[in-house]
């Protein structure tokens, strides 16, 4: 297909509205559409209609099976994939596909993460099909979207409470909405834009690299002499290869009707990013999975790799997911769009008090949903946000939420650009920035969360957000509903304003990368989790437990087994790159070092005989001696120190002993390693360095 005609081929692998209309009767077209629009159950009746005409559109597209698609806790999409054909009497084949098989699969639940939640014999669990995600064909299977739950109905997947806390939002936003008059929005939807960060590199390098391989990560690595310093990387001319491999991804994407829409070259060398146009949040995350999935099989036909580790490259920038939430409702209205005069919109001003509430109130399950032993390398560090929560309003709002506070005119700021060159028309001065070392910036008519980590699935930091959110304009509309109209604007001013006094220590406009921040910070109270093992325990904290159970999202029970799944996920991750530090400084390195030292003393030797100067000869083979020495003691040291973190039982202990004890050690051995490498023949050194890696792609 000419990549020229994008039209002609955007969504061409998707069951979409354009299919569903000219492949359904009428009626039950509508009862799709009102299913996937509103989120009214489809009539079981319709089922079997509505999976024969997919069946038939997925075959023209080259499908010979089909797939509940879903997302475990394992950080990752599963599928198991289930052919159409069925036997007849004659021994041939027919091809069927029921709407029992579209609606629900039984996959084995058994091997999944269930934190507690499931016995091991308790084998069965449910995959439920989600109509309002868009089923789609790839690869010859067709993929339906789905919830997964064990066999008694627990939840062991991201995407049942995200559909949860959309709806709750909805009921909660509309609430609010109707006590401003507004009759004719009948749904609100939670919407995102994920922009998503990435590395490339050259598979050859990468499979000399036993740490990229188990880990995702670079384990050692030397700082070249250049790295990200001189800013020419950032939106820089793409390379041929780059380009080539861009241009694929977007065709790809497209035809799977994902709304790729801006590739650039980010900070890093080697370093780029993806972002998409908006999306429900439901849509927004099943296309991210496929996204992420999609951008590594693209880049293996380039022979590259794509790199999601939030830290792949000590030293350097790395990689995030800055997640663009807001609030639509389906009359059009953008629930977070301040408008031309915001502080006259009391409306906008309502649901900015409840995001600010909300965030101040809820910091810690906002930490925790960033929260991973990969994002614990990134955040804090070379353009990340720091570890803090906080919200930038950005100098127009926030002049809007003081004059609210104080009672006062708010007088705008707002200004034209004058850029002094004729040709050049002036343009409007934006009302905010979008302040890159906050974690959750207000930029326009949105909020931009930046503390999620590029591997992450965006489910769990949107069904947070969205709940948090709802609580908040819950307690707002049960104060205002039985207010008459004669005290409406005096009575939500006063909560409103009441709502910044108490919370206005979340606000903080100024450079999140500075020690003053943190020092103000814990002046302000604000909660400061540096790790993830110091914020996933707050999970459990009885305002979270509460908030999440008032609207149905989780029980305590589930809270309690997700906080066990991310500690044990935290401990897994640190153990593997442990054993991958230990197996590699054993067989690579050390041994690498020992040899060229025995080179460097054969030399002394020769030299001396000769009555030649040896003393640089010396000189190395003393420091790379030393240093060798102490990496091997170190390895013995980290052996220890992961054997006793493994024998725990307790999952936090577990988990502390990983990040005080090993993670520590792991940071010495790789420092003594790197600073061998920088003294070895590069034509010695068993593994491609950094400089290889990042700038020869």
């Amino acid at each position: 297909m000419s990549k020229a005609n994008v039209t002609e081929y955007f969504a061409c692998d998707v069951f979409n509205d354009e299919v569903m209309r000219a492949r359904l009767p009428k009626p039950i077209y509508k009862a799709l559409t009102k299913t996937k629009k509103m989120g009214v159950a489809l009539d079981p009746a319709y089922a079997d209609v509505v999976a024969n005409a997919i069946k038939d559109w997925a075959i023209e597209r080259g499908a010979t099976h089909y797939t509940h698609w879903f997302q475990p806790m394992t950080g990752s999409t599963a599928e198991k994939h289930d052919s159409f054909i069925s036997p007849t009497d004659n021994n041939m084949i027919i091809l069927n596909f029921s709407g029992k098989a579209l609606v629900k699969g039984e996959p084995d639940a058994s091997s999944f993460p269930s934190g507690g939640l499931r016995q091991t014999c308790s084998a069965r669990g449910y995959t439920i099909w989600d109509p309002t995600s868009p089923i789609f064909v790839k690869e010859g299977s067709l993929y339906i979207p789905t919830a997964f739950v064990s066999y008694t109905g627990e939840t062991l997947d991201k995407k049942t409470p995200l559909l949860r806390s959309m709806d709750v939002l909805s009921e909660q936003a509309l609430r609010v909405l109707r006590l401003f008059g507004n009759t004719t929005a009948t749904k609100v939807t939670s919407t995102v834009g994920p922009e998503q960060e990435y590395f490339l590199i050259d598979k050859k390098m990468y499979d000399q690299r036993e740490d990229l391989i188990m880990t995702g990560r670079t384990l050692f690595g030397a700082t070249p002499p250049k790295g990200q310093e001189m800013d020419d990387q950032y939106f820089a001319n793409l390379k041929p290869r780059i380009a080539a491999y861009m241009a694929d991804l977007d065709e790809t994407l497209w035809k799977l009707g994902i709304y790729a829409h801006t590739k650039h070259n980010e900070v890093a060398p080697a370093q780029h990013e993806l972002a998409p146009i908006f999306n429900t949040s439901n849509v927004s995350t099943d296309q991210n999975s496929l996204t992420m999935e999609v951008m590594k099989k693209v880049a293996l036909k380039h022979d590259l790799v794509c790199l999601l580790h939030e830290k792949p490259f000590a030293g350097v920038n790395g990689s995030g997911k800055h997640n663009n939430w807001s609030m639509s409702a389906n009359d059009g209205q953008n629930l977070l769009d301040p408008g031309s005069t915001p502080s006259e919109n009391m409306q906008f001003l309502t649901f900015l008090c409840a995001v600010l509430k909300g965030v101040d109130e809820y910091a810690s399950l906002l930490r925790i949903s960033a929260s991973s032993a990969g994002n614990d390398h990134r955040l804090g560090a070379h353009e990340a946000p720091p570890a803090i929560i906080s919200i930038y309003m950005g100098e127009e709002l926030q002049g809007v939420l003081d004059a609210l506070e104080n009672n006062s005119t708010y007088k705008s700021e707002s200004q034209e650009f004058k850029i002094g060159v004729h040709a050049l028309p002036d343009f409007p001065k934006d009302s905010t920035d979008r302040n890159r070392t906050s974690p959750f910036a207000f930029t326009g008519n949105r909020f931009e969360f930046r503390m999620v980590g590029s591997s992450d699935n965006i489910a769990c930091p949107n069904h947070l957000l969205n709940t948090i959110v709802a609580g908040e304009l819950c307690e707002i509309a049960d104060q205002m509903e039985g207010v008459s109209a004669e005290d409406f604007d005096t009575r939500l001013k006063e909560l409103l304003v009441k709502i910044i006094k108490e919370h206005k220590r979340i606000i903080f406009n100024g450079n999140g990368y500075s020690q003053e921040w943190v020092e103000e910070a814990e002046r302000r109270g604000l909660p400061i989790y540096r790790t993830t093992v110091e914020a996933v325990p707050h999970y459990a904290d009885e305002k979270n437990v509460a908030l999440l159970e008032k609207f149905g999202i989780f029980t305590r029970a589930q809270i309690h087994s997700r906080m066990e799944i991310l500690l044990e996920r935290y401990c897994k991750t640190v153990n593997i790159e442990s054993l991958t530090m230990i197996d590699m400084a054993k067989k690579k390195f050390i041994p690498v070092a020992l040899s060229y030292c025995k080179e460097l003393c054969d030399g002394i030797a020769v030299k001396g005989g000769l009555g030649i100067d040896a003393s640089v000869e010396r000189s190395l083979a003393e420091k790379i001696t030393a240093l060798n020495s102490e990496a091997y003691k170190l390895v013995l040291e980290l052996e220890e120190k992961t054997a006793a973190a493994a024998a725990l039982e307790d999952m936090y202990q577990m988990a502390l002993a990983y990040r005080e004890n090993v993670v520590f050690t792991m940071e010495k051995l790789r420092k003594c390693v790197d600073s061998i490498e920088v003294m070895m023949p590069s034509e010695k050194w068993p593994v491609p360095a950094y400089s290889e890696m990042i700038f020869n792609v």
